[in-house]
Order: structure tokens, then sequence, then C-alpha cells
């Protein structure tokens, strides 16, 4: 079974080029300019398998792709994105499993091997120098070099490209560029340009789908820029962010739901199921907890001390029901009044429950 996707670098860029319009566009636009011509893109198709060693899942993600030659003959490309802030001096040799595993799977398939073209998409804080070819990490006489495996992959560091020369259709320009600057100081600076490519789609329901991608990535894949700023750069540029907020908001309650089940019953197989369950749905309440106080500052700047005690008292699914009245209200007295209501009602159950427990 796959691991699930922890890691906000390797979610957003297994969900950007999963889809085949956007692996397609990225090979045609960053592959070495001599190998464009053999390929046919159209007849591209995507893996679903990855082989990145499970330790080294947050550091690295793959994908596969299998295209068809000009002549006829089919062959594999290899991604691996890194996403550590520098970059690794042994990822030749990290590429080298990689492409055995491929191999091994291609053999235990029952299909002939095929070559595979290994690339290197980078995107951390400093430029990447360290040479492409595996030789280079080992130390030995000229006579027993012909002894040792060599290859060369192809690099795609983000670092090098200005924002002009980052090419291709608009959400693949928005994503590179934002790979570009998700771990930079200047992240805020350039935030709004880039989100702003965004109007140029035609299809305005597209554009919507891949900011609320874009937002889940910003808003968990750094920490350069505020939960402020962020709703700024993006009332700035889409009209309809109001709308789509409390969408992505509801899903990351539910986000947080789904993980406490999960983590509580994991953790109950080790520890007990009950133990478990009561603390992964405590990992959810909070989660949620934490997404109310936003959606409360957003609307009124604001959240009054005496509010904690009353909400650290509530479950998950009364703080999620508040999570909706926090988006309808009009004036914080509103929201007041239907926290007071939700725990004096919490207040009843425990009452009513007590009762019963005592007869």
């Amino acid at each position: 079974m796959a691991e699930p996707l922890t890691n906000p670098h390797d979610r957003f860029f297994k969900e950007i080029f999963s889809r085949q319009e956007n692996a397609r566009d990225f090979l045609q636009h960053y592959l070495p300019s001599d190998i464009t011509p053999l390929i046919d893109f159209s007849s591209l198709e995507i893996s679903k398998d990855t082989f990145i060693d499970p330790d080294l899942q947050e550091h690295f993600s793959d994908l596969l792709y299998k295209v068809t030659l000009q002549g006829g003959q089919e062959t594999f490309i290899y991604i691996l994105f890194e996403h550590k802030s520098y970059p690794d001096r042994l990822i030749a040799l990290q590429l080298l499993r990689y492409m055995v595993k491929i191999w091994d799977q291609t053999l235990k398939q029952g299909q002939k091997l095929l070559p595979v073209l290994p690339t290197v998409v980078y995107h951390g804080q400093t430029r990447w120098t360290i040479a492409p070819n595996f030789t280079t990490l080992l130390e030995a006489p000229e006579e027993l070099r012909r002894y040792i495996p060599e290859y060369q992959y192809w690099l795609c560091d983000l670092t090098q490209y200005s924002d002009e020369e980052i090419q291709g259709q608009v959400i693949l320009r928005v994503v590179l560029l934002l790979l570009k600057y998700i771990v930079r100081d200047d992240l805020r600076q350039h935030l709004g340009q880039i989100l702003g490519l965004l109007r140029e789609l035609s299809e305005q329901r597209t554009g919507l789908e891949y900011l609320e991608t874009i937002l889940r990535y910003l808003s968990q894949g750094t920490d350069k820029i505020t939960p402020e700023e962020l709703r700024q750069a993006v009332s700035e540029i889409v009209v309809e962010g109001d709308q789509l907020m409390p969408t992505i908001a509801e899903q990351w309650i539910e986000q947080g739901r789904q993980e406490g089940l999960e983590q509580g019953l994991e953790q109950g197989l080790e520890q007990g199921l009950e133990q478990g369950l009561e603390q992964g749905l405590e990992r959810g309440r909070q989660t949620a907890l934490e997404i109310l106080n936003r959606i409360l500052v957003r609307r009124f700047g604001t959240i009054p001390d005496r509010f904690e005690q009353e909400l650290q008292a509530l479950d998950l699914d009364v703080i999620s029901q508040l999570s909706d009245v926090a988006f309808d209200v009009k004036t914080l007295a509103e929201f007041e009044a239907a926290l007071q209501d939700a725990a004096t009602r919490k207040l009843d159950e425990k009452t009513t429950r007590t009762t019963d427990n005592n007869e």
C-alpha cells in the first residue's frame, strides 16, 4: 500500500505532475533540447508506482512516465523531485538505486528492459553545484574506471531560471514560480504576480480548482508568508476568493477529522483501541480549533480571550458546526451567542449523562 503524502512539497508535486497535461507541458519545455524531438508526447503514460526509500520520503518525491519515441521504441522518464533546501551530493547514487528498481519491476512484469532518462527537479535555496555524473562520486585510477557504471542525469534547477525564462502554459508557470520562491524570504513580494497569472485561464472553474491546491500548498509548505498576507494576496487577484475560502476551510476540518481517526486507529492497534481513538480524535479536534480560530480572525480581526475556555470544552462535531456558523453570522456577537448555546447544550448533555450513570 502506498504511504500517505504527509510532506506538503510531496503532495503538491504529485497533485500537479500526476495530471497528464501538466506533465506533458513540463517535459516539452524542460527536457534537453536534443531529446524532445525524439518523443511522441501524445503517448505519455503516468505510472502510479513510487521508488523512493521510506526513510527518504521527507526529502524526495518521484514520478515515472512512459513515452513512445518517434521511431516506435518505448522509454521511461523518471523524475526525482528534491525538496530539501540544499542539493544532495549523493543524488546520483540515489537515482541509480531507483533506476535499478524500475528495471527490476519491468522484468518481474515479464517486459523487456527500457532506457530510463533520469531527471532531477530542484527548488532549494542555493544553486546546484554538484556534477551530474555518477562517476564523480568515486575516486579511482583510470584503469578501473571502465568497470564503474557511468550515467548522467538531467537537472532542472529552478534557482537558475529567471522569472521570464520559466515557460509553459499558465498552470505550469504558476507552479514552477511557486516552487522557485516557496523557500525564499522574498516569496511575499512575488506572490501577487504569480497568482495573478491565473487570470489568464480561459476556464474560470479550472483556475479555482488549481487555486485551492495552491493555497493548501502555501498554507502548509512555507513559513515565509503569514495567513493574513496569503489572504490579502488572494483577495487582490480573485473576486471569488471569499466563496473559495470557506470550501477550503471545510476540507481542512474534515481532513483534521480523518487524520485524527486514522492516527487513532493506528495507535489503537498498539496501545489499545479506546486510548488510540481518543488521542486521534483529540488531534483532529485541535486541528478543527485552529481552523475555526483562523476563520474568526479573518472575519472579525480578533478573538476574545473568553472564547478559548468555552471552545476547548467542545467536541469535534460541535467545533465543525461552529465553523459553519462563523461563515454565516454578520457580527461577533451573533457568533458568541451560538458559542454560548453550544456550551450550554454541552453542559446539559454532561449533566444528563451524570444523572443516568448515578441511577
